[in-house]
């Protein structure tokens, strides 16, 4: 039998919900493409629950332990004496999340001689040492597309938020001011803009369909290229890198993964180069962009406006820059675990738990790190390497 640690966030400080603002959530099948949804052979959670949080547990308690398996869920991730370093000697598979991730380092790997399986309940496994997990035959494996909708939703948000200059706007209200020319002082229309992404895959696309709406013009860069039928499709202009495309962008989103060819991809140099007043919008991993680079680019002017969900570490210690930095439109890592993106993940980390335990073969899409090497969208997405050093300074989100 096998023991099982699933590292989720905290519950709500008012306590687990005991009702929902809504019965339901919109039941998928497909996603844009035609992937299918996860398809586990059963399911113990009523989808639109709060599953992502400790007591939800992904719905995984009851067919765990009926299989005989043992399921430790914490919170507790960081430091040496966490709950989770404590229990690696002896733990099979690790599960975690992107928006509180258990970060897998080499010395934690090192710890966890039987750990074999290494399951992202979402989209981005740069929270697990991808070169120590090939080293020691470790399968990685995360519910690709899962979240990818809900992510582009997010980006969008935020851009129309930094561009409107939607949440200095909202303070004033809370102020009890009715300040308009402060409100607008910072404001623009994002139509005619020329707005680029990132990285064009699955939610790369789908920020560039939502976007399209808008009028702007559209741009992006990518190490696959998209199709000549694509970009017509989406009236899309490709450029070979990064810096020819920030160099036209009013607007840049971010969605490539974090690996070692993007980490700390957006530096001073990089960011020199974009159009000043320009806005970046990352909803992909906080490491791509250097921290205090932002921050100087921001105070100076460079960058007109920074949002996004994703830093590093996760949760990020309370002296973190980029909670007190101008002109920012930070939250926690929220954009891919809303209550409809959890009932997906959460059915495709069961479908991956059961293919396991089966010894059936695992969805080649979900596959990250298999046989030695990257694999599935792994192959397709990262480099060989390492992307979690620094990850221990998470353990200072407490100490203060």
């Amino acid at each position: 039998m096998a023991k099982i640690v699933c590292v989720l966030y905290e519950d709500p400080v008012d306590g687990y919900p005991t009702s929902y603002p809504r019965d339901d959530v919109p039941a998928l099948s497909h996603y844009p493409g035609g992937q299918t949804v996860p398809s586990p052979k059963a399911i113990d959670f009523k989808p639109g629950t709060l599953l992502g949080s400790v007591s939800g547990e992904l719905g995984l308690r009851k067919f765990l332990e009926g299989l005989g398996h043992t399921l430790i869920v914490t919170s507790d991730k960081d430091g040496p004496n966490s709950r989770l370093e404590r229990e690696l000697p002896d733990t099979d598979i690790v599960i975690s999340q992107p928006f509180w991730p258990a970060y897998l380092t080499r010395e934690r790997i090192a710890k966890a001689p039987r750990l074999k399986l290494a399951i992202t309940a979402g989209i981005g496994s740069d929270h697990v040492d991808l070169q120590a997990a090939i080293e020691r035959g470790i399968t990685v494996a995360e519910v690709t597309f899962s979240n990818s909708i809900s992510v582009s939703e997010h980006a969008v948000m935020m851009i129309l938020s930094l561009v409107r200059n939607y949440i200095p706007s909202w303070q004033w209200v809370g102020k009890g001011g009715w300040n308009i020319a402060d409100c607008v002082a910072r404001s623009y229309d994002l139509e005619g803009m020329n707005a680029g992404v990132l990285a064009a895959g699955r939610i790369g696309q789908a920020v560039l369909r939502r976007l399209a709406p808008f009028d702007v013009k559209l741009h992006y860069t990518d190490r696959h290229r998209l199709s000549p039928a694509m970009e017509k499709e989406l009236k899309v202009t490709w450029h070979p890198t990064v810096e020819s495309l920030v160099q036209v962008c009013d607007v840049v989103s971010i969605h490539c993964p974090l690996h070692p060819e993007t980490e700390h991809l957006f530096n001073d140099t990089l960011l020199a180069k974009m159009k000043r007043g320009s806005y970046i919008v990352n909803t992909a991993r906080g490491k791509i962009c250097d921290r205090d680079a932002i921050v100087r680019a921001l105070k100076s002017g460079q960058l007109a406006g920074y949002a996004g969900d994703v830093w590093f570490p996760q949760p990020p210690p309370q002296d973190h820059p980029w909670r007190t930095m101008p002109h920012h439109g930070m939250t926690p890592h929220t954009s891919g675990t809303s209550l409809s993106a959890q009932a997906r993940y959460a059915a495709g980390t069961r479908e991956i738990l059961e293919c396991w335990f089966e010894h059936r073969p695992i969805r080649n899409e979900y596959l990250i790190v298999d046989g030695g090497k990257l694999a599935g969208a792994g192959a397709h997405s990262y480099s060989p390497g390492d992307a979690t050093g620094g990850s221990a300074q998470a353990a200072r989100f407490k100490k203060h």
